[in-house]
């Protein structure tokens, strides 16, 4: 819903404020089908009909669709019910709606498949701050846990919102597709406390989180050269 950039978006659904008069999501479809994309399933809620009647049923040529809700299902409910639109038992990625992650998806491949995990984060390198989340990772390459907003001190690695992910993990879940969780904050714990393969993936690509209008107002730094065709 955006509560936080309310003050600069007033009247759309986050993933559709305008950077130079287009919207943040296009810049992010563009980037991925850049890296080879064939088709997205847009988890959508709030004000869902501003977001597809600016998107339709295509992208450049990428297919798209919506998975509805018609009540709000948090970050890991919706992912669920967009599961259910799966066509093939490949694994396929997960990206925040609000985040921009420039992660290079065949180096992103090499790695989910070169350690045989279930679900690989991609993780960025941020400066002290207590807005995010980080991440432990282990020298072996794995993630160990999720660390609160008060324990990140200086320069930490966090979770980007760009996720590889093997077909039928997320389905390993006690939550099923209409019910409301968060992904960060119950599925990611709980495959960590069954011991699953979690795997980190560390990416120099930019990042920008437009969830704070400060960070909004700095997007147009990153995204300018990743460009949009809406």
């Amino acid at each position: 819903m955006g509560t936080r950039l309310r003050s600069a978006i007033p009247d759309l659904p986050k993933p559709m404020a305008p950077i130079e008069g287009k919207p943040f999501l296009g810049y992010l479809l563009n980037y991925w089908v850049g890296q080879g994309i064939k088709r997205f399933i847009l988890s959508v809620g709030y004000k869902h009909e501003v977001i597809q009647r600016q998107f339709g049923f295509r992208y450049k040529d990428t297919e798209i669709h919506y998975a509805v809700e018609t009540e709000p299902l948090g970050t890991g409910g919706g992912l669920l019910l967009a599961m259910e639109q799966l066509r093939t038992k490949e694994s396929f990625l997960i990206l925040n709606g609000d985040t921009f992650f420039a992660v290079n998806r065949p180096d992103l491949l090499n790695h989910h498949y070169k350690y045989g995990a279930d679900i690989t984060l991609s993780l960025a390198e941020v400066a002290k701050n207590n807005r995010y989340s980080g991440v432990l990772l282990g020298e072996d390459g794995w993630i160990h846990s999720m660390e609160t907003r008060a324990e990140v001190s200086e320069t930490c690695e966090i979770n980007g919102g760009v996720y590889l992910v093997d077909h039928d993990f997320l389905r390993s879940s006690t939550k099923n597709a209409h019910e409301k969780c968060s992904l960060e904050d119950d599925l990611l714990p709980e495959f960590l406390n069954k011991k699953k393969r979690v795997a980190g993936f560390l990416s120099g690509g930019a990042f920008i989180d437009i969830g704070i209008p400060q960070d909004y107002e700095r997007a147009i730094e990153i995204l300018l050269p990743y460009g949009s065709d809406v």
